[in-house]
């Protein structure tokens, strides 16, 4: 196909012609040339208009061409299912961690001994004690139920003296917790206890001047510490 300036400079020969054949008069001459420029010019046109349809076809052609696919590397693909199965193993044996540590901190949960209580005594104190007060005293009715403040097993059970009526639950951790002054006792050593569960009622047994549950704290079987802050160590504030 000639190129645009080839189809421009043929159209410019054919008005010089058309202007030398119509020459026989001023008037004449100009019309023809007139007619000659416009006709010139309508063919330029044309040429042009074909020429850039011809070539939007082109690149119409070129734009909806497909392009050509890539290729994948299977081992890639075997690879990052490998890292995406080992990722979600790992998250899983997370998950299952943190669920069981959650359920043994809900197991090991401390709960109050009494439904209704009031305190009367805490610890450290001096007055109605040979020395000083060695428990915490929760002041309640005779007969109200008494429960275990955390899970552990029985291994006192019985009178001493002073105390009255005494359950000694030792929890997993070692720790003794005594209750005493008890009107009644529902469990026997060996018994397996759990947070909550009742265990005896409250009483005036011992030495005491009134029904009222005397509790104690003895890490490791040992000396006293003071229950109210055992207790808020474990999330409960009498």
């Amino acid at each position: 196909m000639p190129s645009l300036p080839l189809v421009a400079g043929v159209a410019v020969l054919a008005v010089s012609a058309g202007g030398a054949v119509t020459a026989s008069g001023a008037g004449a001459t100009a019309l023809a040339n007139t007619s000659a420029s416009l006709e010139a010019s309508n063919a330029l046109g044309s040429v042009a208009g074909q020429a850039l349809a011809r070539r939007g076809a082109v690149v119409s052609r070129d734009h909806t061409r497909a392009p050509v696919g890539e290729e994948v590397d299977p081992e890639l693909v075997a690879l990052a299912e490998k890292q995406m199965a080992e990722r979600a193993a790992a998250l899983a044996e997370v998950r299952q961690a943190a669920e069981k540590q959650a359920a043994k901190i809900k197991e090991n949960k401390w709960v109050l001994p009494l439904a209704s209580y009031g305190i009367t005594a805490t610890f450290g104190q001096y007055g109605l004690w040979a020395s000083y007060h060695t428990g915490l005293d929760f002041n309640a009715n005779s007969g109200d139920s008494i429960f275990s403040v955390a899970n552990g097993t029985v291994t006192e059970t019985g009178y001493d003296g002073a105390y009255g009526n005494k359950t000694v639950v030792t929890l997993d951790d070692g720790t003794e917790i005594w209750y005493c002054h008890q009107t009644s006792i529902h469990v026997s050593v060996g018994d397996r206890v759990n947070g909550g569960e009742v265990i005896g009622t409250v009483g005036a047994t011992g030495n005491v001047t009134g029904s009222h549950l005397h509790l104690e704290v003895r890490p490791g079987g040992g000396d006293p510490v003071d229950p109210f802050q055992a207790f808020v160590e474990h999330g409960i504030v009498p």
